[in-house]
């Protein structure tokens, strides 16, 4: 008899971003789905990883992560959020930031548990959640602008209700969390066992004179809470799959138990390389402004289509509308858009579990600056 596997996540197939992106390659589209630049990295950065290598850097660093990157990452979180972290702690390095999420995740939840989910949602939320027997309790923020409607998130709360997740800036819509969402929070949230997570990996993708709303500003919200960073969307390396979560001591010795059995030590040249790295800070202070620059540089070449652009506040994306174009579903739109005219988008809707469609694409801005091509659209 051969055996069998009954899937944890039987609904699950092959994600949107591959099917678009081998689209785009089929039909040498701009790929403007998936979220990553095409842009040269610092060739500093580069420069340093390799010297790393070179100096012998090339075995096993601690299970939490260099300890010497890790009193750096504490010294900029106390200059950015006022918040003292203990590096011996309070971090732990992991290979990317989506690692850090199913991680703390795998912590806390245990079968039956709920966990309010904001939708549209970054495409691991839900899977990671339910892979842990886990119940997502589904909360579509407010379209156009796609804020939380706090009242609603009241009512969803009940006895099982075991961890909040937020992502600001938000993938895909480029919201962000203001103060009220914030006084909002911490009353939901107060004398409860409720905990927090807080997907935080375009920190410093944040445009119009916005301020990042970390829970880290809050040590109230702090205390309940794993945060989860990327050093891939901050240095425009994606690829090296690095990142990092911050949580109170009493947490992050839980989240260090799973980690250790699942990777135990991350990439070290790379730790070597970022320690020494982070002392330019403005490298990671002006990331806004530049990449909000690319945002206004795709906006305006997009007023010369029949698209109208929904606010982006933060991170690589922006949502556009095309209801002034035609009817058709969002995926049917994203491949004919594909084809025809040489542009790869995703369709908001898979970032819905029920695929709620509500005729907006998904453009990401993290790329070369783009020429309008004569086959317009619109």
């Amino acid at each position: 008899m051969i055996p069998t596997i009954q899937s944890k996540l039987p609904d699950v197939g092959t994600t949107i971003f591959t099917v678009m992106s081998v689209l785009a390659n089929q039909h040498k589209a701009i790929n403007l789905g998936q979220g990553f630049p095409d842009y040269e990295m610092s060739a500093d950065l580069v420069a340093l990883v390799n010297k790393a290598m070179q100096d012998g850097h090339n075995q096993y660093v601690h299970m939490n992560g260099l300890p010497a990157l890790r009193e750096r990452l504490a010294e900029k979180i106390s200059g950015l959020y006022a918040q003292p972290v203990n590096p011996e702690t309070e971090i732990t390095i992991t290979p990317g930031g989506t690692y850090a999420i199913y991680t703390a995740l795998t912590t806390i939840l245990r079968p039956g548990d709920e966990v309010i989910v904001f939708e549209p949602a970054y495409d691991s939320y839900i899977p990671n959640i339910e892979i842990n027997g886990a119940v997502p309790v589904l909360i579509p923020l407010v379209y156009p602008d796609y804020k939380i409607d706090w009242d609603l998130v009241k009512q969803k709360i009940t006895p099982k209700t075991k961890l909040i997740m937020l992502n600001t800036p938000h993938n895909p819509t480029g919201a962000v969390l203001h103060t009220e969402d914030i006084v909002q929070l911490q009353n939901i949230v107060k004398d409860t066992g409720i905990f927090i997570l807080s997907d935080e990996v375009y920190e410093h993708l944040i445009f119009d004179g916005k301020k990042h709303e970390s829970m880290l500003r809050y040590p109230d919200l702090y205390e309940r809470s794993f945060v989860c960073f990327s050093f891939g969307k901050v240095y425009h390396c994606t690829g090296w799959k690095l990142g990092y979560c911050v949580a109170p001591p009493a947490l992050m010795k839980e989240f260090r138990k799973v980690h250790q059995f699942n990777c135990f030590s991350c990439n070290s040249p790379v730790q070597f390389a970022l320690t020494e790295f982070l002392l330019q800070k403005d490298n990671y202070l002006q990331l806004g402004a530049f990449l909000q620059q690319k945002r206004d540089h795709l906006k305006n070449l997009m007023q010369q289509t029949k698209f109208k652009a929904l606010p982006s506040y933060g991170s690589y994306f922006q949502l556009y509308s095309y209801r002034d174009i035609t009817g058709e579903s969002e995926k049917d739109f994203a491949i004919r858009l594909t084809k025809e005219y040489g542009v790869a988008t995703i369709p908001a809707s898979v970032f819905y579990k029920n695929g709620e469609d509500n005729k907006v694409l998904r453009f990401c801005f993290s790329k070369k600056n783009l020429h309008w091509k004569k086959r317009q659209t619109g």
